[in-house]
């Protein structure tokens, strides 16, 4: 197999599970499956830098440089800065989301200020 060819790394969660299929010392791709009725820390990166994509479901994002939340369909995306507080949840009342997410490469550069599994 070439060394350009690789399998995806499945990193579980809590709330469902990442598939990193790119990383590299420049970027790092990956889909998030967010299971319903969970949600990621609210948290922000120092340094990491990300854009989200909604590939299916519907999926409630918390930001507060916009103070609001958001409802997110398949094919809209959102851009997090470093330092912008945010928060990604699948609603109960809906099925599963998933997440196409590219950033940089920090992928340990989480600080969660709230969490719902007390990590």
């Amino acid at each position: 197999m070439s060394k350009r060819i690789s399998e995806a790394q499945i990193v579980q969660k809590p709330w469902g599970f990442e598939k990193i299929w790119a990383k590299t010392d420049k970027y790092v791709g990956k889909t998030l499956h967010i299971m319903p009725g969970h949600r990621l820390s609210l948290q922000y990166h120092e340094v990491k830098e990300e854009t989200i994509h909604v590939l299916s479901g519907t999926l409630k994002a918390y930001t507060t440089e916009l103070e609001i939340e958001h409802i997110m369909t398949e094919g809209l995306s959102l851009h997090i800065t470093p330092g912008m507080i945010h928060r990604f949840e699948a609603p109960a009342d809906g099925g599963p989301v998933v997440l196409l997410e590219v950033s940089t490469p920090e992928l340990d550069d989480v600080v969660r200020l709230k969490d719902d599994y007390e990590r």
